[in-house]
């Protein structure tokens, strides 16, 4: 293993998204391209102790950086991995010869069972031809799901003209076996017009039959019909979206921000020819106050103008608007020598495009923040601003959340040098106070935690941070008092007047003790750190109680989703389960789903 690459502190971060891995060597050459539905998992099985082969443990062994680059699915994963691999040619992945032909779905007309396949080539044979797709892989992936939803054959004529009995497509429910007579000709017809209508792109028509179709059967007690049904719509749910990576024309970049606990970061997704070539992650240092249009602002003009050497694109897609572009356009067009556009309200795919930016942007900027050596010089800013002896080893911070004072949870986080200590994380269902009296709730979690700890249950932390003003600092120091915990360094932190993260009032063991840290400081960037990860458990847990305490579908908990739109998302999904490996922009598909309440839907729906 490379002694150069800490695989530890890298895995740490890793998304448990589907996505795509590329692997870099000491001399930012890049040595392998992989794809998987699960990129902590996957990258995982690389850095095991046993069991690697001799070419993998020679590929890990000159590994020193690894990107990802999160994928609304497995598909197109798939196909950005074909794409990367196919411009750079890495020398750990296989290669095959590009025949420069774009493969298509061919569907003959002169049988009277018509057949599916892929065809690569000229078009001379008698029948349709759907495409072109823009990989092997992916064509075959569409093939083999419509196999499986619609049961067309795909065998060869030869192949079929000489049957006697069904062949194991038939057993295992791939084919309805047309060649011995045990399908009518009117159910095969029926099966091939819907095969048409999903290579056709008429997914909305298609879906709405099969729902249709699946609640008449329903209704006539024919459940294995309807489930039959679901299953086709599940099915095809995961190949609608299929070329979203290789889509629309033209060379354009991406650019998206994420913000969070002091820090930036702008994705740069770069799309060449209609297709994702990659992307990169950039850490711009961020003054106070700074928006995330703010910050793309500044780095279109120092990334692009900055270097006469750096192509500019004919377009750029951004995720904020401000006032500056037109301004920024104008001046970019003038170096690149025509027209540059730069456009934020984006529809179809390049709102994918835009959305697959701003998700990287989240993960890199969050794997950053948990990364080892960020942490540790945040521990010692924090040491260096609270005047303590030693480097604190141990913090943690609390936090309430309710709905109007219904389901009250408190939360702990914990924190070290080395990251979130999620093991020792707690959550505190508050009972027996009035319904909305934060002080109490946070009184009765502060009791029940540190009463087991005087008690020898576990360890006391260096800094103790309350989430909140003046209140809940005097209410922290009341039960350290009535405990004889003394030891002990207590942080308040309220949101103060405007309530924007940079002018946080802090207090340092004492209301009256108010500590100004400036917005730069690393020291507040880890106290934002913690206290946003605190706020975040204790949502999840308020959720998580309220759904058990209301025995609810999780669509009841979400604003704006009545007994219609549940029903509508049921109908389109097929079931919950289906649902909830949705994308975003799958949900938005839905009569009546606007893209804000498919992104609160999403979210909701995976708030765990």
């Amino acid at each position: 293993m490379s002694s150069s690459f800490d695989a530890r502190d890298f895995l740490a971060g890793v998304s448990r998204l589907p996505g795509v891995y590329r692997m870099y060597d000491a001399d930012e050459q890049l040595l392998y391209v992989g794809k998987a539905s699960n990129l902590h998992n996957r990258l995982s099985s690389y850095f095991r102790k046993t069991g690697l082969s001799i070419k993998t443990e020679a590929l890990v062994a000159r590994i020193a950086r690894i990107e990802t680059t999160i994928t609304a699915n497995e598909t197109e994963a798939l196909l950005l991995e074909q794409s990367l691999i196919k411009a750079s040619r890495p020398p750990y992945n296989i290669l095959l010869r590009d025949d420069k032909s774009y493969p298509y779905v061919y569907l003959s007309s002169r049988d009277a069972f018509p057949r599916l396949a892929l065809h690569r080539g000229s078009k001379k044979a008698s029948g349709r031809y759907f495409g072109p797709y823009p990989s092997g892989g992916a064509i075959r992936e569409s093939l083999g799901l419509l196999q499986k939803a619609f049961q067309v054959r795909q065998c060869e004529d030869s192949y079929y003209r000489n049957r006697s009995r069904p062949c194991l497509q038939y057993q295992i429910k791939r084919c309805k076996a047309p060649c011995v007579g045990l399908v009518s000709p009117e159910e095969y017809a029926d099966d091939v017009r819907r095969s048409v209508l999903f290579l056709e792109g008429r997914s909305n028509q298609l879906n709405n039959e099969l729902s249709s179709a699946m609640e008449q059967a329903a209704e006539r007690l024919e459940f294995e019909r309807a489930a039959e049904l679901r299953d086709q719509l599940a099915l095809l749910r995961r190949v609608q979206d299929q070329q979203s990576m290789e889509a629309g024309q033209g060379n354009l970049d991406v650019l998206a921000a994420a913000i969070a606990s002091g820090s930036a970061c702008v994705q740069l997704l770069m799309v060449r020819q209609g297709r994702v070539l990659g992307s990169r992650a950039h850490f711009p240092r961020m003054p106070m106050e700074t928006d995330e249009a703010g910050v793309l602002a500044a780095f279109v003009a120092q990334y692009y103008l900055g270097s006469t050497e750096r192509e500019v694109p004919g377009e750029i897609l951004v995720s904020a608007n401000h006032p500056d572009w037109p301004l920024l356009a104008s001046a970019l067009g003038d170096v690149r020598g025509h027209n540059t556009q730069i456009s934020w309200k984006l529809r179809g795919v390049r709102n994918r495009w835009l959305q697959m930016a701003r998700t990287n942007a989240e993960q890199a900027l969050g794997a950053r923040l948990a990364s080892r050596q960020t942490l540790q010089s945040r521990f010692e800013a924090l040491q260096e601003a609270l005047q303590l002896e030693e480097l604190p080893t141990r913090l943690e911070c609390y936090d309430i959340s309710h709905s109007s004072g219904e389901a009250t949870v408190a939360s702990c986080v914990v924190f070290g040098p080395e990251g979130a200590l999620k093991s020792d994380y707690r959550r505190f269902n508050i009972d027996g106070v009035t319904a909305g009296d934060d002080y109490a709730a946070m009184r009765q979690a502060l009791q029940r935690r540190y009463s087991r700890l005087r008690d020898g249950e576990g360890r006391l932390p260096d800094v103790l941070l309350v989430d909140g003003g003046k209140g809940q600092m005097n209410m922290a120091i009341e039960v350290l008092q009535e405990l004889a915990i003394h030891d002990l360094t207590l942080l308040g932190v309220a949101k103060g007047v405007t309530r924007k993260p940079g002018l946080e009032t802090l207090y340092l063991n004492s209301p009256d003790n108010e500590l100004v840290l400036p917005a730069h400081s690393p020291a507040l960037h880890l106290i934002q750190q913690i206290r946003d990860e605190a706020h975040r458990f204790a949502i999840t847990g308020h959720r998580q109680r309220r759904g058990k305490t209301r025995n609810q579908s999780p669509l009841e908990g979400i604003s704006g989703v009545g007994p219609k739109r549940r029903r509508e998302l049921l109908k389109h999904f097929g079931g919950l389960q289906e649902l909830q490996r949705a994308s975003e922009q799958e949900i938005a598909r839905v009569p009546g789903i606007s893209t804000t309440l498919a992104g609160e839907i999403y979210a909701a729906l995976h708030s765990t």
